[in-house]
């Protein structure tokens, strides 16, 4: 197998996809000070957006998501969408009813304005690409919301990292936010998610190739591949539980492999799958300015706390968790649904896969995702 590239993200000049684009008019100001200037998010659509613009819902992907929530893999887009089974006609994002909107995050690799993105004057933005917050994140999508014409959304949907940015919107713009629905994701990150991001970030910055940041235009191979594997194969630990794993692989080694003679369990074969495939789609960049961002979620900074926060959460809104997340625990969601004023009973999917539960178990969260929109009836 070659080489991977230095960097996985999509560039100028690969085949677009079904992306569409926006450039924000205005440089970004940034909640740490300062602005981004040429802003531009990557986005997909699918549906109709109705004359009064009544029906759009906004999807919010997870770190090593992008726009591409559904549809198979292809020229452009790596990996197949993935809540692809949620998206369609009759499907809980009824595409004959809902107008569906799945931007690529601010600070992504997927076509929005990230580390691997030209800077404006020359060169990548790089190792000086700015730190950013899930409100700098918001900010942008509301500017891609203006562009579209929506001034506000039937549902905001996301779980994990999204969930952040879902929640925030809810907050931040409640009179933009129709409805919510938040899966597996705090209201503020802990002091154990901010560890585990913080080996991550330690992971790529300690490899050589990380360059400062300034990797870019490295030859392949020689990019920080080590150090955004090793990232990968700690937060996919964290993102399946203890009995899924022992049920799949115990400790068996992997056939033909013996780990007293340098071989590999059957578990780390696992891990090192996962690791080979992203280091060829996404960028250590982006993944360190996403996961920054996601241990810098506190929806209560500078609100009065938390509670005050939630407390301008008044849409129909809907929480849940994944009962075997051991990175986002249940009773993070269990807080959230009960300060947050129109949530009602937490609700809880049921899965052996942890937090990736939120993802595979597309059968419950698309009960959920019915739910939440089957009081909200667009004109067809």
């Amino acid at each position: 197998m070659p080489r991977p590239p230095a960097s996985g993200a999509w560039q100028e000049g690969d085949p677009p996809g079904r992306r569409a684009w926006v450039s924000l008019p205005d440089p970004l100001p940034l909640e740490a000070g300062g602005l981004l200037p040429g802003v531009r998010l990557a986005y997909e659509t699918w549906g109709e957006l109705a004359p009064d613009r009544s029906n759009a819902v906004l999807v919010l992907h997870a770190l090593t998501g992008d726009s591409h929530l559904a549809g198979p893999a292809g020229p452009g887009h790596p990996t197949d969408g993935w809540w692809d089974a949620l998206v369609g006609p009759g499907r809980p994002l009824d595409t004959d009813r809902w107008f569906v909107v799945a931007p690529n995050v601010l600070g992504g690799c997927q076509g929005s304005t990230g580390p691997a993105s030209p800077r404006p004057g020359g060169g990548r933005w790089g190792g000086s690409f700015p730190y950013l917050t899930q409100r700098d994140q918001v900010a942008a999508e509301a500017g891609l919301a203006d562009a579209l014409g929506i001034s506000r959304w039937a549902a905001v949907i996301g779980g994990s990292m999204g969930g952040m940015r879902a929640l925030e919107w809810a907050v931040s713009r409640p009179e933009r936010t129709g409805s919510l629905l938040v899966l597996a994701c705090p209201a503020a990150a802990s002091a154990d998610q901010i560890a585990w991001g913080a080996v991550q970030l330690a992971a790529i910055r300690s490899d050589p190739g990380w360059r400062g940041g300034d990797y870019h235009d490295a030859p392949a191979g020689e990019g920080p591949q080590a150090g955004l594997g090793l990232a990968r194969r700690v937060a996919h630990v964290t993102y399946r539980s203890e009995a899924e794993l022992a049920a799949r692989f115990g400790g068996a080694p992997q056939p033909g492999e013996d780990p007293w003679r340098g071989g590999r369990y059957q578990v780390e074969s696992y891990l090192d799958h996962h690791a080979a495939k992203l280091v060829r789609r996404f960028d250590a960049g982006s993944y360190v300015v996403l996961t920054e961002a996601m241990n810098g979620h506190d929806i209560g900074r500078g609100r009065g706390g938390v509670p005050a926060a939630l407390r301008r959460v008044t849409m129909p809104a809907l929480i849940a968790g994944v009962d075997s997340d051991r990175l986002y625990p249940l009773a993070q969601q269990a807080a959230l649904a009960e300060q947050i004023p129109g949530a009602g009973r937490l609700r809880v999917v049921r899965s052996p896969y942890g937090h990736d539960g939120f993802l595979v178990e597309t059968g419950q969260v698309g009960a959920l995702v019915a739910e939440l929109l089957g009081s909200r009836v667009p004109p067809r």
